[in-house]
């Protein structure tokens, strides 16, 4: 009897094991919370399916996947980081498809601080993401050179490794400001939005996200990524501040 039981338990455990699914999800750090939202919203349509997540530059992302990182589902904040993955084959292209869009703009401790970009000229520290590998500090970089401006802030900036750095070091008051997306902005309470950068100095801030060639092969993440088209996705991202079109 207790052997029959000891099989009943192993089919049982096998059974829930092999229904059990997994989808790896790779995004910039300016993502993290709008995609925690969604995955647990997808979780709860799906308690079976397990959701790993890597949060990290689109540069960095690019990375990982050029040494055969493993990733289901991939989000990168600009159009170029998307092109790149699509050269490398690292994503199927027919998935390819625009996520959010975002706002660029400056913020600061100190409430009175530069009013205008040009403003920032007079300040001794600017945090941007490092323009190598964050698509926020290359919309900021495009807008300096748009303006006019760009000699004299480059012995001015402080480089971050991600938009969620850049937002620290204003935070704790280790430069006069940051420019970061303004989704990132509403969640701190150190810093204010002094302004936001002109949309005409620089590319529109949008979001691509695609499934790469082995999450093409993953149900589960096709499921994911159907998901992220739903109404219920979509009210998410809208709660975080983003935009839809």
């Amino acid at each position: 009897m207790l052997r029959l039981i000891f099989v009943c338990i192993m089919t049982i455990a096998l059974s829930v094991s092999a229904a059990a699914g997994e989808v790896t999800i790779a995004a910039g750090v300016g993502l993290k919370d709008v995609v925690n939202d969604i995955a647990a919203a997808f979780t709860k349509k799906h308690p079976s399916v397990r959701i790993l997540k890597n949060y990290a530059a689109s540069g960095v992302l690019a990375k990982q996947l050029d040494g055969g990182g493993n990733m289901d589902v991939l989000f990168v904040a600009n159009v170029g980081w998307m092109n790149y993955m699509k050269e490398k084959k690292h994503v199927d292209p027919a998935t390819v498809m625009p996520f959010a869009y975002n706002t660029l703009v400056f913020v600061s401790s100190n409430p009175h601080g530069p009013a205008t970009l040009n403003d920032v000229t007079k300040l001794n520290r600017i945090a941007i993401g490092s323009p190598k590998s964050v698509p926020a500090g290359e919309y900021a970089i495009e807008a300096f050179k748009k303006a006019g401006i760009d000699k004299q802030l480059e012995n001015k900036l402080v480089m971050a490794r991600d938009v969620r750095e850049c937002l620290m070091y204003a935070e704790r008051g280790e430069v006069d400001g940051a420019f970061v997306y303004k989704t990132d902005a509403l969640h701190s309470r150190q810093v204010t939005v002094r302004f936001t950068v002109p949309q005409e100095l620089f590319s529109r801030v949008v979001y691509m996200t695609a499934l790469t060639v082995s999450g093409t092969k993953n149900q589960d993440a096709k499921d994911f990524f159907s998901f992220l088209q739903s109404d219920e996705a979509r009210s998410i991202i809208r709660r975080h501040g983003f935009v839809i079109r």
